[in-house]
């Protein structure tokens, strides 16, 4: 019985499938992919052994299969070959913070009507909680496996999102760990080891995909769209910043898929850049799975960007480059014409095809009755575990930007009446943003305040483009006569999303006034709440003697409502860090949306991105988060100094060498972890949560790099206790830089150590009669 196609005018008979199927799970009710054991015609195939190794499976399997076959197998919507009892089977599947309906491979309804909806990326990356990531990805590819089962979702997610969000104007900043690369590198490799699984044998749980590979974040400007844009990168920046996610996701994370972008880098398709795919993702990183084009990116490089004069040179040159597998139908309709035209051969066509087919047997999708997870079904999604967990997510994403006179934690036992105000007070699809699935349920800001007070209610504007002041009256009144008055304001997927990039960094409409004069009004405490998944410029409100505290909440998923009321009225104590810095509005005034570079150029009046090298007025800066409770820093075992080994003085013949900082591939890495122990201690009223944070900084000199996020660790702290934090300073990894020429360096001298509010000063040496 395939119980998702249960079709019947019997309500009875409907119902109780559905129960029969919650109860057993579906597994077994699914007729396998391929290598179905009650098909004859597939015991004899060699490629449905799966006692021999699956290479030689792929390669059998190749053997079998006619070019018509194997062209339409490169493609998102795969086909059936009948002739080999394999189905049809749809790659694109979104699983960016819980399992989407965005992509074809997934539908919702039937025995499943929803899966669990977690904090948007960019909340999630606030809480700096490796282990809550891994989770996350745990419980979502339970929900997929699930849904795979019973027929309505694959088992290839293209997610997550790792791109740098450097530009806060950026609609799908949203969608990322933040604009640090090291944040965004550990949050790429959890959430993948979450969703694939243990790895064991070299199996899957499910397929991950990191995207979009790379120097990708403008969706549309000022006129520019990202199937135009040609993004000028430096082999500094490139190093650095925009690849280390990557890099973490293949390395670290041993993801099974990476996307390639829409725009071009330096003036070639990423989709067709040999040396981006194949010499870099498979050579020097050995990426262990298929390289996958954004969805219609190789028809954009020829209709689009007109990179080559034919298509089936397009379809040849994203082949040749290490491209896989085509979203949309370009390769299927153009491979055939370009191998007939000798641009490519056949074998270009089975290496990639190849890659493919091992993934699909490293899910299990060749082994036919057999599968691993099988006994998952309707029963594991959206369970109470799960939920709970996006709601933990939630609150451990809040951030605590603002809390004069301690204006928080409100109190439930002595609180009257609270007014909540604001456009999103009251919302619930905006509280997921975007990639989102049908969430389980909904608890609004509303909802979640009203369960600890009685509450009066006013929205002040329509919707966050608040083009209008008539219902401000109304707010008013109700702050008037409140005891304290909540105010949910910020963006949502109309300001900021896929294909829309933001103008600016202010509260959109009349919002701002709205906040001003409901503060004004108002007779009690006043808390701003901001919903949004890029920054925003409140100066105005940090400003405001009347405005006590201000929290910001991203997109926090299904259970928003919850998380919001549990930090505002103390059940938790906020330790989210914000993942990104929160510029003025005149920051975005004076930088391009298209200028690529990281570093700041005085000369021509450039001020540089991100925390690292911008270093001009913020509204609130990368890493702030205050807390309820008060924690004190320690060092206990910290290196001060440390030699550099060279590997052998044979190597450096034939190249440069300054004293003032040695390549990191001239070094002997191996035993360069230096160890450090410090303890946190909570000195304050509250149980909490304590994000340390390490950063580094490099001797003075030409490296322009204010600092840089090496590590940072997330610990639980009882009221008078204290825990021991234990990590490893890398000399190769962690303090070293990128010099302008893409080469990693470790610079000699007195490097600085922000450890929490401790510095740390380590001297690094080398060997004194090495010069030039």
């Amino acid at each position: 019985m395939a119980c998702y196609k249960t079709k019947t005018s019997s309500i009875f008979i409907l119902t109780f499938s559905l129960v029969i199927c919650a109860l057993l799970g579906v597994g077994e009710g699914r007729v396998p992919f391929a290598c179905d054991p009650n098909n004859g015609l597939t015991k004899g195939f060699k490629f449905c052994n799966t006692n021999i190794p699956i290479n030689l499976r792929v390669q059998d399997l190749i053997g079998r299969l006619t070019l018509p076959e194997k062209i339409r197998l490169v493609v998102n919507n795969a086909i059936e070959v009948p002739r080999l009892g394999i189905q049809g089977y749809e790659w694109w599947s979104e699983a960016l913070h819980g399992v989407s309906n965005v992509g074809p491979g997934t539908k919702f309804g039937g025995a499943f009507p929803g899966a669990t909806s977690f904090p948007q990326v960019i909340t999630t990356a606030a809480s700096f909680n490796q282990s809550l990531w891994q989770q996350i990805g745990q419980v979502v590819s339970d929900e997929a496996r699930a849904m795979y089962n019973g027929g309505v979702a694959g088992l290839t997610y293209w997610s997550p999102n790792v791109n740098i969000f450097r530009d806060p104007r950026w609609g799908r900043g949203q969608e990322t760990p933040g604009e640090d690369p090291v944040l965004a590198g550990k949050y790429a490799a959890s959430y993948v080891k979450g969703l694939q699984g243990d790895g064991a044998g070299n199996r899957l749980k499910v397929a991950a995909c990191c995207k979009h590979y790379t120097a990708y974040d403008l969706d549309n400007w000022n006129g520019v769209d990202r199937f135009h844009f040609n993004a000028k990168v430096t082999k500094q920046d490139l190093e650095d910043t925009y690849n280390i996610p990557f890099k973490s996701c293949v390395l670290e994370g041993k993801v099974a898929s990476v996307m390639c972008s829409y725009n071009q880098v330096n003036g070639k398709p990423t989709c067709a850049d040999s040396n981006l795919l194949r010499n870099t993702i498979r050579g020097k990183w050995h990426l262990n799975g298929y390289i996958v084009s954004d969805c219609d990116s190789v028809a954009t490089f020829f209709d689009t960007q007109h990179y080559t004069k034919t298509p089936e040179e397009a379809a040849a040159e994203a082949i040749k480059a290490g491209l896989d597998l085509d979203c949309g139908p370009f390769l299927a309709l153009h491979t055939d014409s370009a191998i007939k035209q000798g641009l490519i051969s056949e074998n270009d066509l089975n290496l990639s095809l190849g890659n493919l087919i091992t993934v699909q047997m490293r899910l299990g999708m060749f082994d036919g009755g057999a599968q691993p997870y099988g006994n998952l079904g309707p029963k594991d999604v959206c369970t109470q575990a799960h939920q709970e967990l996006a709601l933990e997510a939630a609150r451990q994403g809040i951030v605590l930007l603002q809390n004069n006179g301690n204006t928080l934690p409100l109190s439930s036992h002595i609180q009257g009446i609270v007014g909540v105000i604001g456009p999103n007070s009251d919302v619930t699809v905006t509280m997921i943003g975007n990639y989102a699935g049908v969430a389980c349920g909904y608890t609004t800001p509303l909802q979640g305040i009203a369960r600890y007070v009685k509450t009066m209610h006013q929205v002040g504007c329509r919707d966050v483009a608040c083009g209008a002041t008539d219902l401000f009256g109304r707010a008013e009144i109700v702050a008037r006569q409140a005891d304290s008055t909540i105010l949910v304001v910020g963006l949502d997927q109309s300001i900021e999303a896929e294909f829309k990039d933001r103008v600016g960094l202010l509260l959109p409409g009349h919002q701002q006034e709205l906040v001003s004069r409901v503060a004004k009004a108002a007779k009690g405490s006043v808390i701003l709440v901001i919903m949004s998944g890029g920054p925003v410029d409140v100066t105005f409100a940090k400003n405001d003697p009347k405005i006590g505290a201000i929290l910001w909440v991203g997109y926090p998923g299904q259970a928003g409502g919850t998380a919001i009321a549990d930090v505002i009225f103390g059940t938790t104590n906020p330790g989210g860090r914000l993942p990104n810095t929160w510029y003025p509005q005149d920051y975005v005034d004076k930088v391009a949306m298209t200028n690529m570079n990281m570093r700041a150029n005085p000369a021509l009046g450039y001020p540089g991105r991100t925390y690292r090298f911008y270093k001009g007025p913020v509204v609130y800066p990368f890493g702030h988060g205050l807390s309820y409770t008060t924690f004190t820093h320690s060092l206990i075992v910290a290196p001060k100094e440390v030699s550099v080994p060279i590997v052998s003085l044979s190597t450096l013949k034939n190249s440069t060498f300054s004293s003032k900082a040695m390549k990191v591939s001239h070094a002997n890495c191996g035993a360069l972890e230096l160890g450090f122990h410090v303890d946190v201690k909570n000195e304050g009223s509250m149980d909490g949560s304590q994000t340390l944070l390490i950063f580094s900084k490099p001797p003075n000199g030409k490296w322009n790099s204010v600092k840089q996020l090496v590590s940072f660790h997330k610990v639980h702290v009882a009221i008078g206790s204290k825990q021991r934090v234990k990590f490893g300073v890398h000399v190769c990894k962690h303090l070293s830089i990128v010099d302008e020429f893409g080469i990693r360096r470790i610079p000699m001298g007195e490097h600085e150590l922000h450890i929490g509010d401790v510095k740390h000063s380590i001297s690094v040496q080398t060997l004194d009669e090495i010069k030039n």
